[in-house]
């Protein structure tokens, strides 16, 4: 025993200096910094698809996370004295259909969204007691639910049904959104876009986008992921492949609106990029190019009473065994009069690598290409939840940044780059924070978005392989009482915690 209580003061400064006990006791002198998370645990789930989707319960302190790994399960971990992580039984859902996609959580009960065994057909969302997990619901929505989530004021449970087709396209089924009554015992409507088909033509005049082989417009729509106003009202889903967002009536569950998202143009300075994976350099240039911003997750949120939404728009492309949209700029014939220096440009040193997609460009009909369309916006975008109108793109300042802490990966410059997927947003110390989940750097774009029109870069945390979910815990809420960032990283498996220093 150290009696001495400078001698005692001394040995306890050293062990937190050598970082021994940093982790295992929340700080809380001060207020948080919002540019300072740090990973503070990590726990390996398994292999590639063990770590995709995470939800938390603040009242049992568990997450749940969806691991598909060699089965289909959700894993449930009690966070309660974080950093130490409690592995317990995991939730086989094998036996109620195919494989979780997501999860979600409100007021003790969470939401898994379950494919059907056969992916084409209705999959369903199971309801279970976060502390019991006993089985609540099982209710059938439409095919492939991607997403799934429950409103703010835990009314709803609504999902992204993403309706892929099978792998020769011989089966395309509607993709759908499926909202859920909690309080009306779980009664159920899905809601389907035929209705907007007479519209397609000025939806693709504006960017919007459908084109499967012998698809319809409603087959052709893919719901990825849905973000809710803090109303519980309106529900916006982004329609991934055809680069657009749905605004959805929650209330008499009505699809309102789509709104087409348009193309970046990469001619411009301000949205520059690196398009080829063969100039032995990272170097962000301009391009006779124009980019479909193809969003995948998408967040809602507000400041100073006005309301916003933010996307990360990662870019896909449709590739099947009997379909695939992509082209290589090298291997296309450009038109003469359009690109007058079309031999360097398609060099691979220069536009050549570049994935473009064959579904649009060739404007005259004569078999060349006339406009170039690329895949995904490479950042963020900010909308007014309104009117929809875009307040901010990141343009190339998020790969910069990237670029600027050295973990750029030039191998996938020709394909869609950082490929920003996951978005979320929290509040830390009076700032609202983005989090944008970088799937092919491996890491977390943070930036203060309190003024949405002029987003500030905070800093870049390095996650596991392929962060597939990103998930904000407010300080309120964590098990520890500080900010709490969560990562479920598909490639490796893992789940990582980060808190502010």
């Amino acid at each position: 025993m150290i009696k001495n209580k400078s001698l005692l003061a001394l040995t306890l400064l050293a062990v937190l200096m050598n970082g021994c006990i940093t982790d295992h006791f929340p700080e809380t002198s001060g207020p948080e910094d919002p540019a300072s998370f740090r990973e503070v645990a990590a726990i390996d789930l398994g292999g590639t698809a063990a770590s995709e989707i995470s939800a938390y319960d603040p009242a049992t302190h568990r997450l749940f996370t969806v691991s598909n790994e060699s089965a289909a399960l959700v894993a449930v971990m009690d966070l309660s004295s974080l950093p130490a992580i409690t592995k317990l039984q995991p939730i086989d859902v094998s036996l109620l259909g195919g494989v979780a996609n997501s999860v979600s959580v409100s007021d003790g009960k969470l939401a898994i969204a379950l494919e059907a065994s056969d992916k084409q057909a209705n999959g369903s969302v199971i309801v279970m007691n976060t502390s019991t997990l006993a089985l609540i619901k099982q209710v059938t929505v439409g095919a492939l639910p991607d997403m799934v989530t429950f409103s703010p004021d835990g009314k709803y449970i609504v999902t992204a049904n993403e309706g892929e087709p099978n792998a020769d396209y011989t089966n395309d089924p509607e993709g759908s959104v499926s909202i859920i009554d909690v309080t009306d015992n779980y009664s159920v409507k899905t809601l389907k876009f035929d209705g907007f088909a007479a519209s397609y033509p000025q939806l693709a005049l504006e960017g919007f986008r459908t084109y499967g082989p012998g698809a319809t417009f409603a087959q052709d729509i893919e719901p990825e992921y849905v973000a809710i106003s803090s109303d519980s009202k309106k529900a916006f889903v982004t329609l991934q492949e055809n680069n657009g967002i749905a605004e959805i009536d929650l209330v008499s569950g009505t699809i309102l609106k789509l709104h087409p998202l348009g193309t970046k143009d990469i001619s411009q300075l301000v949205n520059a990029m690196d398009a080829s994976d063969e100039d032995n350099t990272v170097e962000l240039k301009t391009w006779p190019v124009r980019s479909f911003f193809l969003p995948d997750a998408i967040s809602y949120f507000s400041v100073n009473g006005s309301s916003y939404l933010i996307t990360a728009n990662e870019g896909d492309a449709r590739e099947y065994s009997t379909f695939d949209e992509q082209e290589r700029v090298e291997d296309v014939t450009l038109d003469p009069t359009v690109f007058t220096d079309a031999e360097n440009l398609q060099k691979e040193e220069n536009l050549g690598r570049l994935r473009i997609t064959n579904t649009r460009g060739d404007i005259g009909g004569d078999g060349d290409y006339d406009v170039l369309y690329g895949f995904g916006g490479r950042g963020f975008s900010i909308f007014n939840a309104t009117d929809m109108q875009l307040v901010h793109d990141s343009g190339s300042k998020l790969e910069q940044d990237v670029i600027n802490a050295g973990i750029y990966e030039d191998g996938r410059s020709d394909d869609k780059g950082v490929e920003p997927e996951g978005v979320t947003v929290g509040t830390v110390n009076g700032k609202t924070l983005a989090f944008i989940a970088l799937e092919r750097v491996n890491a977390i774009g943070v930036y203060d978005i309190s003024n949405p029109a002029a987003p500030q870069f905070l800093q870049i945390i390095e996650t596991g392989e392929a962060p597939e979910g990103v998930l904000f815990v407010p300080s309120d809420k964590s098990p520890n009482g500080k900010s709490l960032l969560v990562t479920s990283n598909e490639g490796d498996g893992t789940v990582r915690f980060y808190q502010t220093n």
